[in-house]
Protein backbone atom coordinates (compact mmCIF):
# COMPACT_ATOMS: atom_id res chain seq x y z
CA UNK A 1 0.00 0.00 0.00
CA UNK A 2 2.77 2.40 0.80
CA UNK A 3 5.98 3.11 -1.07
CA UNK A 4 9.10 4.61 0.43
CA UNK A 5 10.41 5.86 -2.82
CA UNK A 6 14.15 6.13 -3.97
CA UNK A 7 12.42 8.99 -6.33
CA UNK A 8 10.79 10.68 -3.96
CA UNK A 9 12.92 13.19 -4.96
CA UNK A 10 11.02 13.71 -7.98
CA UNK A 11 7.78 14.43 -6.11
CA UNK A 12 9.21 16.56 -3.69
CA UNK A 13 10.65 18.39 -6.97
CA UNK A 14 6.99 18.86 -8.04
CA UNK A 15 5.93 20.55 -4.49
CA UNK A 16 8.66 22.69 -4.34
CA UNK A 17 7.93 23.24 -7.90
CA UNK A 18 4.50 24.09 -6.90
CA UNK A 19 4.83 26.75 -4.31
CA UNK A 20 8.51 27.40 -3.90
CA UNK A 21 9.62 29.05 -7.40
CA UNK A 22 9.93 32.35 -7.44
CA UNK A 23 6.58 34.22 -8.32
CA UNK A 24 7.42 36.41 -10.67
CA UNK A 25 8.65 33.82 -12.69
CA UNK A 26 6.00 31.54 -12.69
CA UNK A 27 2.58 30.98 -14.06
CA UNK A 28 -0.45 31.33 -12.75
CA UNK A 29 -2.62 27.78 -12.43
CA UNK A 30 -3.87 28.08 -9.12
CA UNK A 31 -4.34 30.33 -6.77
CA UNK A 32 -2.57 30.89 -3.74
CA UNK A 33 -4.56 32.11 -0.84
CA UNK A 34 -2.55 34.26 2.72
CA UNK A 35 -1.36 31.81 5.69
CA UNK A 36 -4.03 33.44 8.17
CA UNK A 37 -7.24 32.54 5.39
CA UNK A 38 -5.70 28.71 5.33
CA UNK A 39 -5.80 28.05 8.77
CA UNK A 40 -9.49 29.71 8.81
CA UNK A 41 -10.00 27.12 6.46
CA UNK A 42 -8.34 24.13 8.48
CA UNK A 43 -10.92 25.23 10.92
CA UNK A 44 -13.79 25.01 8.92
CA UNK A 45 -13.01 21.44 8.33
CA UNK A 46 -12.40 20.46 12.03
CA UNK A 47 -8.95 20.21 11.78
CA UNK A 48 -6.27 21.65 14.71
CA UNK A 49 -4.29 25.01 14.27
CA UNK A 50 -3.08 27.28 16.97
CA UNK A 51 -5.21 30.03 18.07
CA UNK A 52 -4.70 33.20 16.47
CA UNK A 53 -6.39 36.56 14.43
CA UNK A 54 -4.94 38.86 11.56
CA UNK A 55 -4.16 42.17 12.53
CA UNK A 56 -3.56 45.23 9.91
CA UNK A 57 -2.78 47.48 12.43
CA UNK A 58 -0.01 48.13 14.91
CA UNK A 59 -2.90 48.78 17.58
CA UNK A 60 -5.21 45.16 16.54
CA UNK A 61 -1.62 43.80 16.99
CA UNK A 62 -1.78 45.08 20.71
CA UNK A 63 -5.65 43.66 21.24
CA UNK A 64 -4.77 40.70 19.54
CA UNK A 65 -1.63 39.49 21.54
CA UNK A 66 -3.45 40.62 24.85
CA UNK A 67 -6.68 38.40 24.25
CA UNK A 68 -4.80 35.17 23.39
CA UNK A 69 -4.14 34.91 26.92
CA UNK A 70 -0.55 33.63 27.02
CA UNK A 71 2.94 35.13 27.01
CA UNK A 72 4.55 32.84 24.51
CA UNK A 73 3.39 33.88 20.63
CA UNK A 74 4.36 34.68 17.43
CA UNK A 75 4.17 37.43 14.78
CA UNK A 76 4.52 36.05 10.87
CA UNK A 77 4.25 38.57 8.15
CA UNK A 78 1.58 37.39 5.66
CA UNK A 79 2.91 37.72 2.22
CA UNK A 80 2.97 34.80 -0.28
CA UNK A 81 5.98 33.73 -0.39
CA UNK A 82 8.46 31.40 1.13
CA UNK A 83 11.66 32.10 3.11
CA UNK A 84 9.70 35.09 5.15
CA UNK A 85 11.82 34.26 8.03
CA UNK A 86 15.11 34.82 6.75
CA UNK A 87 13.23 37.93 4.64
CA UNK A 88 14.52 41.61 5.30
CA UNK A 89 12.12 44.23 4.86
CA UNK A 90 12.31 47.50 2.46
CA UNK A 91 13.30 49.51 6.16
CA UNK A 92 16.22 47.61 6.81
CA UNK A 93 14.12 45.31 10.01
CA UNK A 94 15.02 41.29 9.49
CA UNK A 95 12.90 38.89 9.41
CA UNK A 96 9.33 38.25 8.20
CA UNK A 97 8.21 35.84 11.48
CA UNK A 98 9.61 36.56 14.65
CA UNK A 99 8.83 35.09 18.45
CA UNK A 100 7.90 37.67 21.60
CA UNK A 101 6.14 37.96 24.53
CA UNK A 102 4.05 40.62 25.39
CA UNK A 103 1.33 43.39 23.71
CA UNK A 104 3.59 45.93 23.54
CA UNK A 105 5.91 43.94 21.33
CA UNK A 106 3.68 42.39 19.20
CA UNK A 107 3.24 46.26 18.83
CA UNK A 108 6.68 47.40 17.98
CA UNK A 109 7.02 44.22 15.47
CA UNK A 110 3.67 44.90 13.51
CA UNK A 111 4.66 48.58 13.24
CA UNK A 112 8.59 47.46 11.60
CA UNK A 113 6.66 45.31 8.99
CA UNK A 114 3.05 46.41 8.31
CA UNK A 115 2.99 48.95 4.96
CA UNK A 116 6.84 47.71 4.14
CA UNK A 117 8.14 45.25 1.36
CA UNK A 118 9.24 41.95 2.82
CA UNK A 119 11.82 40.50 0.37
CA UNK A 120 12.46 36.91 0.00
CA UNK A 121 14.94 34.55 -2.03
CA UNK A 122 11.32 34.03 -3.51
CA UNK A 123 9.79 37.20 -4.44
CA UNK A 124 12.85 38.90 -6.13
CA UNK A 125 14.66 41.88 -5.15
CA UNK A 126 11.41 44.25 -5.18
CA UNK A 127 10.04 42.56 -2.41
CA UNK A 128 6.20 42.28 -1.77
CA UNK A 129 4.22 44.15 0.31
CA UNK A 130 2.93 43.35 4.12
CA UNK A 131 -0.02 44.59 4.65
CA UNK A 132 -1.23 41.82 7.89
CA UNK A 133 0.44 39.85 10.34
CA UNK A 134 -0.95 37.24 11.72
CA UNK A 135 -0.24 36.67 15.73
CA UNK A 136 -1.41 33.01 16.99
CA UNK A 137 0.33 30.94 20.25
CA UNK A 138 3.67 29.41 20.22
CA UNK A 139 3.11 25.98 20.51
CA UNK A 140 6.06 23.31 20.88
CA UNK A 141 6.46 20.20 18.98
CA UNK A 142 7.39 16.85 20.55
CA UNK A 143 7.69 15.83 16.89
CA UNK A 144 7.24 17.41 13.78
CA UNK A 145 6.30 15.72 10.12
CA UNK A 146 5.49 16.99 6.65
CA UNK A 147 2.18 16.17 4.66
CA UNK A 148 0.77 17.33 1.51
CA UNK A 149 -1.73 16.09 -1.08
CA UNK A 150 -1.37 17.44 -4.80
CA UNK A 151 -2.44 16.31 -8.27
CA UNK A 152 0.40 13.47 -9.64
CA UNK A 153 0.00 13.40 -13.24
CA UNK A 154 1.80 9.61 -12.67
CA UNK A 155 -0.48 8.10 -11.16
CA UNK A 156 -3.27 10.50 -12.68
CA UNK A 157 -4.92 11.46 -9.12
CA UNK A 158 -4.60 12.64 -5.59
CA UNK A 159 -1.22 11.58 -3.87
CA UNK A 160 -0.59 11.97 -0.35
CA UNK A 161 3.42 12.71 0.10
CA UNK A 162 4.36 12.74 3.68
CA UNK A 163 7.21 12.29 5.92
CA UNK A 164 8.84 12.00 9.90
CA UNK A 165 11.14 14.74 8.95
CA UNK A 166 8.95 18.20 9.13
CA UNK A 167 9.69 21.50 9.54
CA UNK A 168 12.43 21.59 7.00
CA UNK A 169 12.23 21.93 3.32
CA UNK A 170 10.73 18.60 1.36
CA UNK A 171 12.86 18.86 -1.45
CA UNK A 172 16.14 18.76 0.89
CA UNK A 173 15.02 15.43 2.51
CA UNK A 174 14.02 13.84 -0.74
CA UNK A 175 17.77 14.74 -1.77
CA UNK A 176 19.32 13.65 1.45
CA UNK A 177 17.34 10.70 2.98
CA UNK A 178 14.92 9.92 0.24
CA UNK A 179 13.51 6.41 2.23
CA UNK A 180 12.15 9.13 4.74
CA UNK A 181 9.89 10.29 2.17
CA UNK A 182 6.13 8.52 1.87
CA UNK A 183 3.94 8.75 -0.66
CA UNK A 184 0.26 6.96 -1.18
CA UNK A 185 -2.12 7.44 -4.10
CA UNK A 186 -5.39 8.09 -3.60
CA UNK A 187 -8.36 6.24 -5.63
CA UNK A 188 -10.83 9.16 -6.02
CA UNK A 189 -13.91 7.11 -5.93
CA UNK A 190 -12.68 5.85 -2.44
CA UNK A 191 -11.16 8.78 -0.70
CA UNK A 192 -9.58 8.19 2.15
CA UNK A 193 -10.43 5.63 4.43
CA UNK A 194 -9.87 5.67 8.88
CA UNK A 195 -7.44 2.57 8.50
CA UNK A 196 -5.47 3.51 5.55
CA UNK A 197 -5.03 6.98 7.35
CA UNK A 198 -4.41 5.43 10.59
CA UNK A 199 -1.91 2.92 8.40
CA UNK A 200 0.13 6.34 7.39
CA UNK A 201 -0.15 7.70 11.26
CA UNK A 202 1.91 4.61 12.20
CA UNK A 203 4.09 4.62 9.32
CA UNK A 204 5.44 8.28 9.89
CA UNK A 205 5.51 7.65 13.45
CA UNK A 206 2.99 9.13 15.41
CA UNK A 207 2.33 7.83 19.63
CA UNK A 208 -0.34 5.86 20.08
CA UNK A 209 -2.12 8.34 21.64
CA UNK A 210 -1.55 10.70 18.73
CA UNK A 211 -2.63 8.48 15.95
CA UNK A 212 -6.58 8.86 16.19
CA UNK A 213 -5.90 12.62 15.85
CA UNK A 214 -3.56 11.81 13.04
CA UNK A 215 -5.64 9.93 11.37
CA UNK A 216 -8.34 12.13 11.59
CA UNK A 217 -6.22 15.12 10.10
CA UNK A 218 -4.84 13.48 7.07
CA UNK A 219 -8.94 12.51 6.17
CA UNK A 220 -9.97 16.42 7.02
CA UNK A 221 -7.18 17.73 4.86
CA UNK A 222 -8.23 15.32 2.04
CA UNK A 223 -11.94 16.26 2.51
CA UNK A 224 -10.89 19.98 1.78
CA UNK A 225 -9.09 19.36 -1.25
CA UNK A 226 -11.32 17.38 -2.81
CA UNK A 227 -14.03 19.45 -1.57
CA UNK A 228 -13.00 22.96 -2.57
CA UNK A 229 -11.25 21.57 -5.66
CA UNK A 230 -7.62 22.46 -4.58
CA UNK A 231 -4.25 21.40 -6.48
CA UNK A 232 -2.12 21.27 -3.34
CA UNK A 233 -2.41 20.95 0.38
CA UNK A 234 1.02 21.29 2.66
CA UNK A 235 1.33 21.02 5.95
CA UNK A 236 4.99 21.79 7.13
CA UNK A 237 5.10 21.39 9.97
CA UNK A 238 2.40 18.85 11.18
CA UNK A 239 3.01 18.81 14.75
CA UNK A 240 2.22 16.47 17.76
CA UNK A 241 2.97 18.18 20.76
CA UNK A 242 3.85 16.76 24.50
CA UNK A 243 -0.18 16.63 25.48
CA UNK A 244 -0.56 13.98 22.18
CA UNK A 245 -2.11 17.43 19.94
CA UNK A 246 -2.15 17.12 15.98
CA UNK A 247 -1.88 20.37 14.93
CA UNK A 248 -1.22 22.23 11.76
CA UNK A 249 1.53 24.98 12.57
CA UNK A 250 1.59 26.41 8.83
CA UNK A 251 -0.16 26.24 5.90
CA UNK A 252 -0.61 26.44 2.15
CA UNK A 253 -2.93 25.78 0.35
CA UNK A 254 -3.61 26.14 -3.61
CA UNK A 255 -6.99 26.10 -5.72
CA UNK A 256 -7.34 25.17 -9.28
CA UNK A 257 -8.03 28.52 -11.34
CA UNK A 258 -10.56 26.44 -13.37
CA UNK A 259 -13.09 26.46 -10.52
CA UNK A 260 -13.07 29.66 -10.02
CA UNK A 261 -16.75 29.34 -11.17
CA UNK A 262 -18.02 26.70 -8.72
CA UNK A 263 -15.51 28.20 -5.53
CA UNK A 264 -16.49 31.59 -5.69
CA UNK A 265 -15.63 32.32 -1.97
CA UNK A 266 -12.52 30.90 -1.89
CA UNK A 267 -11.69 33.06 -5.17
CA UNK A 268 -13.05 35.92 -3.22
CA UNK A 269 -10.06 35.75 -0.91
CA UNK A 270 -7.40 37.08 -3.80
CA UNK A 271 -4.85 39.32 -2.64
CA UNK A 272 -4.28 41.19 -5.91
CA UNK A 273 -1.67 43.19 -3.86
CA UNK A 274 0.39 39.88 -3.62
CA UNK A 275 0.61 39.37 -7.92
CA UNK A 276 2.19 41.27 -11.00
CA UNK A 277 0.25 44.01 -12.29
CA UNK A 278 0.94 42.69 -15.67
CA UNK A 279 -0.43 39.31 -15.27
CA UNK A 280 -3.06 40.50 -13.66
CA UNK A 281 -4.15 42.94 -16.51
CA UNK A 282 -3.24 39.61 -18.76
CA UNK A 283 -5.92 37.91 -17.16
CA UNK A 284 -8.35 39.73 -18.15
CA UNK A 285 -8.01 39.08 -21.45
CA UNK A 286 -7.71 35.39 -20.90
CA UNK A 287 -4.27 35.87 -21.56
CA UNK A 288 -1.14 33.64 -20.28
CA UNK A 289 1.47 35.88 -19.49
CA UNK A 290 5.09 35.57 -17.62
CA UNK A 291 6.91 38.20 -16.57
CA UNK A 292 10.55 37.22 -16.83
CA UNK A 293 14.05 39.85 -16.41
CA UNK A 294 15.17 39.69 -20.29
CA UNK A 295 14.17 43.10 -22.60
CA UNK A 296 12.54 41.42 -25.95
CA UNK A 297 8.92 41.45 -25.86
CA UNK A 298 7.52 38.23 -26.70
CA UNK A 299 3.96 37.66 -28.36
CA UNK A 300 3.29 33.91 -29.37
CA UNK A 301 0.11 31.79 -29.62
CA UNK A 302 0.81 28.07 -28.13
CA UNK A 303 2.46 27.52 -24.88
CA UNK A 304 4.93 25.12 -27.59
CA UNK A 305 6.01 27.91 -29.95
CA UNK A 306 6.39 30.41 -27.14
CA UNK A 307 8.99 28.24 -25.21
CA UNK A 308 10.75 27.53 -28.48
CA UNK A 309 10.37 31.54 -29.31
CA UNK A 310 12.14 32.25 -25.83
CA UNK A 311 15.19 29.33 -26.55
CA UNK A 312 15.55 31.13 -29.74
CA UNK A 313 16.02 34.52 -28.59
CA UNK A 314 18.33 33.17 -26.03
CA UNK A 315 20.53 30.94 -28.93
CA UNK A 316 20.90 34.55 -30.49
CA UNK A 317 22.18 36.11 -27.25
CA UNK A 318 19.00 37.66 -26.43
CA UNK A 319 16.79 37.67 -22.99
CA UNK A 320 13.01 37.21 -23.16
CA UNK A 321 11.33 39.67 -21.27
CA UNK A 322 8.31 37.75 -20.83
CA UNK A 323 5.94 34.19 -21.85
CA UNK A 324 2.88 35.70 -23.67
CA UNK A 325 0.64 33.39 -25.34
CA UNK A 326 -2.22 34.89 -26.96
CA UNK A 327 -4.52 31.05 -27.54
CA UNK A 328 -6.49 30.56 -30.09
CA UNK A 329 -9.61 32.75 -29.90
CA UNK A 330 -7.48 36.04 -29.40
CA UNK A 331 -9.14 39.49 -30.69
CA UNK A 332 -8.01 42.40 -32.02
CA UNK A 333 -8.24 44.25 -29.05
CA UNK A 334 -6.83 41.33 -26.85
CA UNK A 335 -3.64 41.48 -29.02
CA UNK A 336 -3.72 45.36 -28.53
CA UNK A 337 -3.87 44.39 -24.51
CA UNK A 338 -0.99 42.07 -25.04
CA UNK A 339 0.97 45.08 -26.53
CA UNK A 340 0.23 47.40 -23.79
CA UNK A 341 1.33 44.65 -21.11
CA UNK A 342 4.58 44.44 -22.66
CA UNK A 343 5.56 47.73 -23.70
CA UNK A 344 4.57 48.60 -20.13
CA UNK A 345 7.80 46.99 -18.96
CA UNK A 346 10.36 49.89 -19.35
CA UNK A 347 13.18 47.20 -19.75
CA UNK A 348 12.13 46.02 -23.12
CA UNK A 349 13.90 47.68 -26.43
CA UNK A 350 12.32 45.46 -28.82
CA UNK A 351 9.22 43.14 -29.02
CA UNK A 352 9.05 39.49 -31.60
CA UNK A 353 5.76 39.05 -32.73
CA UNK A 354 6.00 34.53 -33.45
CA UNK A 355 2.52 33.80 -35.03
CA UNK A 356 1.48 30.39 -36.41
CA UNK A 357 -2.14 30.63 -37.95
CA UNK A 358 -4.10 27.53 -37.21
CA UNK A 359 -6.74 28.18 -34.84
CA UNK A 360 -5.65 32.14 -34.63
CA UNK A 361 -5.59 33.62 -38.16
CA UNK A 362 -3.16 35.52 -38.58
CA UNK A 363 -4.96 38.55 -39.59
CA UNK A 364 -7.25 39.04 -36.46
CA UNK A 365 -2.94 39.32 -35.22
CA UNK A 366 -2.10 42.09 -37.62
CA UNK A 367 -5.10 44.04 -36.69
CA UNK A 368 -3.92 43.92 -33.40
CA UNK A 369 -0.83 44.95 -34.25
CA UNK A 370 -1.51 47.80 -35.99
CA UNK A 371 -4.18 49.27 -33.57
CA UNK A 372 -0.95 48.53 -31.42
CA UNK A 373 1.26 50.39 -33.10
CA UNK A 374 -0.88 53.43 -34.17
CA UNK A 375 -2.39 53.52 -30.46
CA UNK A 376 0.27 53.49 -28.48
CA UNK A 377 2.61 54.96 -30.29
CA UNK A 378 5.32 52.78 -30.43
CA UNK A 379 9.10 53.61 -29.79
CA UNK A 380 10.39 50.09 -29.69
CA UNK A 381 11.41 47.83 -33.01
CA UNK A 382 8.97 45.50 -34.12
CA UNK A 383 9.42 42.46 -35.68
CA UNK A 384 6.74 40.13 -36.99
CA UNK A 385 6.61 36.68 -38.56
CA UNK A 386 3.57 35.42 -38.81
CA UNK A 387 2.78 31.79 -40.85
CA UNK A 388 -0.38 29.70 -41.71
CA UNK A 389 -3.78 30.83 -41.76
CA UNK A 390 -4.90 34.23 -43.49
CA UNK A 391 -1.25 35.03 -43.65
CA UNK A 392 -1.63 37.02 -46.95
CA UNK A 393 -4.11 38.83 -45.98
CA UNK A 394 -2.00 39.93 -42.84
CA UNK A 395 1.16 40.37 -44.66
CA UNK A 396 -1.48 42.81 -46.79
CA UNK A 397 -2.74 44.30 -43.45
CA UNK A 398 0.65 45.59 -42.55
CA UNK A 399 2.30 46.75 -45.88
CA UNK A 400 -1.04 48.70 -46.09
CA UNK A 401 -0.81 50.60 -43.18
CA UNK A 402 2.32 52.42 -43.49
CA UNK A 403 3.95 51.49 -40.40
CA UNK A 404 7.45 50.62 -39.63
CA UNK A 405 7.34 46.94 -38.91
CA UNK A 406 10.02 44.44 -39.83
CA UNK A 407 7.86 41.35 -41.63
CA UNK A 408 10.44 38.49 -41.59
CA UNK A 409 9.72 35.06 -42.56
CA UNK A 410 12.34 32.93 -41.32
CA UNK A 411 12.32 32.50 -37.48
CA UNK A 412 16.25 32.20 -37.18
CA UNK A 413 16.42 35.46 -39.03
CA UNK A 414 13.60 36.80 -36.79
CA UNK A 415 14.88 35.94 -33.93
CA UNK A 416 18.31 37.08 -34.91
CA UNK A 417 16.76 40.51 -36.20
CA UNK A 418 14.88 40.63 -32.77
CA UNK A 419 18.03 40.36 -30.64
CA UNK A 420 19.99 43.06 -32.64
CA UNK A 421 17.65 45.77 -32.84
CA UNK A 422 17.19 45.02 -28.70
CA UNK A 423 20.74 45.96 -28.12
CA UNK A 424 20.92 49.15 -30.42
CA UNK A 425 18.31 50.16 -28.28
CA UNK A 426 19.89 49.16 -25.14
CA UNK A 427 22.99 50.87 -26.18
CA UNK A 428 21.05 54.34 -27.19
CA UNK A 429 19.10 54.50 -24.10
CA UNK A 430 22.73 54.00 -21.80
CA UNK A 431 24.02 56.90 -24.42
CA UNK A 432 20.82 59.28 -23.81
CA UNK A 433 20.78 59.14 -27.67
CA UNK A 434 16.69 59.04 -28.87
CA UNK A 435 16.38 56.26 -31.74
CA UNK A 436 13.34 55.82 -33.88
CA UNK A 437 12.30 53.22 -35.66
CA UNK A 438 8.33 54.29 -36.56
Amino acid sequence: MFKSIRAASSIAQRVSLAVRQPIHHQQKRFLNIHEYLSVKLLREYGINAPKGEVATTPQEAYAIAKSLGTDDLVIKAQVLAGGRGKGTFDNGYKGGVKTFNTPEQAKELAENMLGHKLITKQTGAEGKPCNAVYICERKYARNEYYFAILLDRKSAGPVIVASSQGGVDIESVAAQNPEAIVTMPIDVKVGLPKEKALELAQKLGFTPKGQEQAAETFMGLYKLFNERDATQVEINPLSESSDNQVLCMDAKLNFDDNASFKQKDIFALRDFTQEDNREIAAAKYNLNYIGLDGNIGCLVNGAGLAMATMDIIQLHGGKPANFLDVGGAATPEAVKAAFEIITADPHVSSAFVNIFGGIMRCDVIAEGIIAAAKDLDLKIPLVVRLRGTKVDEAKQLIKESGLRIFAVEDLDTAAQKAVKFSNIITLAREANVDVKFA
